[in-house]
């Protein structure tokens, strides 16, 4: 190893910086990893998976209402948080029915306000769209939205 006469910074120092601090974040990043893969499993909500939750999620794509609402963070901040919906409006004490009447009776008219379009669902669309909800609703995300209104 060469040094310098006045004491200061040499190659050889830096080179070994930048591989100790290389080798240092690479081991952070593989824990992160491993952490992730031990998680998330957990959190999922996997378990609860059904047709009609994969049908409605198809709605929830083919409608593009990531546009305007945002569900566990993701999307637009037009609308609220969806990721928390069914629970907020009822959950299974009303199976859905405020989130169906809800859906059915856009837009509202009122002036000054937000509108949603009438998408026009059937019932199976709706109730598709609900289970998918629902689903959404059951993931730990760890107490996201930190508030119930989203």
């Amino acid at each position: 190893m060469s040094t310098n006469s006045s004491g200061g910074f040499t190659k050889e120092m830096a080179r070994n910086i930048f591989y100790g601090g290389s080798l240092f974040f690479i081991l952070v990043f593989v824990g992160l990893v491993f952490h992730s893969e031990r998680v998330i499993p957990e959190r999922s909500n996997n378990a609860a998976l059904t047709e009609a939750v994969v049908r409605g999620k198809h709605v929830w794509e083919t409608n593009q209402c990531i546009g305007c609402h945002s569900l566990l963070g993701e999307g637009a901040y037009f609308a609220p948080e969806l990721g928390n919906v069914y629970q907020r409006r009822g959950g299974d004490a009303s199976g859905g029915l405020f989130i169906k009447a809800w859906m059915k009776a856009q837009p509202t008219g009122t002036p000054g306000r937000r509108q949603m379009p009438n998408f026009n669902l059937t019932e199976q669309q709706l109730d598709d769209l609900v289970e998918f909800l629902k689903w959404t609703n059951g993931i730990n995300t760890d107490k996201w939205p930190p508030n119930i209104e989203g």
